[in-house]
């Protein structure tokens, strides 16, 4: 009786897992196919799940201005994620290993950054960048986007580091490595799977963040995620085009996470079992 209910166990549960990864998976595939739909097909009701796949919806974003935008995005996400993992590697060494005056009251100020909602920033910023002469400026949104995702890096790093035991650095330095030795040789090595989950986590915020660059940036440097809507025209909606252009831009976070996929999850484990 025992083995049957186990058995029955299974099979609902691989049931709802396969529910659930349906109801995760559905809006994906039906981008994908409406990426390769003419618009006849796109538009028919009800929708037509055998067609002839076209490529021209792609080609009409690649001869467009889209690849500008994509460009713009890596260019933004690459140095705001170079520049929030080095900060946060060394603050995130630094709250996990030192003893300073304070130090508790710091690291919470540093997590408020991320606590408000953006919008209570966006008239400041607006204004400050304004009389900066940081408004539509690559500098003015990777700073932006450095300090907003800094505090949640900080926060990430900060406890693989303190899963590492501190003994490690004591007996390197004992066997004639300085401080900043024994954090490069020793520690930096051993906290690499979490800093390479941290970066891809930073990664996709940055990529898929839109309100910021909605208000920070224009045609110079605009990402892509500002110029999709800009397919929702008076007269027309491009739901193909919207939808391969929705694909073009969900592949480099797809490849990043496969690509780093096992130590992705080694990181998000990382500290679980001691």
């Amino acid at each position: 009786m025992r083995i049957k209910f186990k058995f029955f166990y299974k099979i609902l549960a691989h049931l709802m897992l396969i529910i659930c990864m349906v109801i995760a998976l559905f809006p994906l595939l039906w981008i994908i196919r409406e990426s390769f739909a003419t618009r006849m097909v796109a538009l028919s009701i009800p929708p037509q799940w055998i067609f002839l796949p076209t490529l021209e919806n792609y080609k009409a974003v690649i001869s467009g201005d889209f690849s500008d935008y994509l460009l713009n995005s890596f260019i933004i996400t690459g140095a705001t994620v170079c520049i929030t993992i080095t900060m946060a590697t060394l603050s995130g060494y630094g709250f996990a290993r030192y003893k300073f005056p304070y130090k508790k009251n710091m690291f919470f100020f540093t997590l408020t950054t991320r606590m408000g909602p953006p919008i209570a920033f966006a008239l400041p910023y607006y204004i400050m960048y304004i009389r900066l002469h940081l408004l539509d400026t690559y500098l003015g949104i990777i700073l932006i986007y450095s300090v907003y995702n800094l505090a949640f890096c900080i926060w990430l790093i900060r406890g693989f580091f303190q899963d590492i035991p501190k003994e490690l650095d004591e007996i390197a330095m004992i066997d004639g490595c300085s401080e900043i030795g024994a954090f490069i040789r020793i520690s930096l090595p051993l906290a690499i799977p979490g800093i390479i989950t941290t970066a891809i986590l930073s990664f996709i915020f940055t990529w898929n963040e839109f309100f910021y660059a909605m208000i920070l940036t224009r045609r110079d440097t605009q990402p892509y995620t500002v110029q999709l809507p800009n397919l929702i025209g008076f007269t027309r909606i491009k739901w193909e085009e919207m939808c391969a252009s929705a694909v073009l831009a969900l592949i480099p976070v797809i490849a990043l996470a496969l690509i780093g996929r096992k130590r992705l999850v080694r990181g998000i484990t990382f500290g679980s079992i001691k």
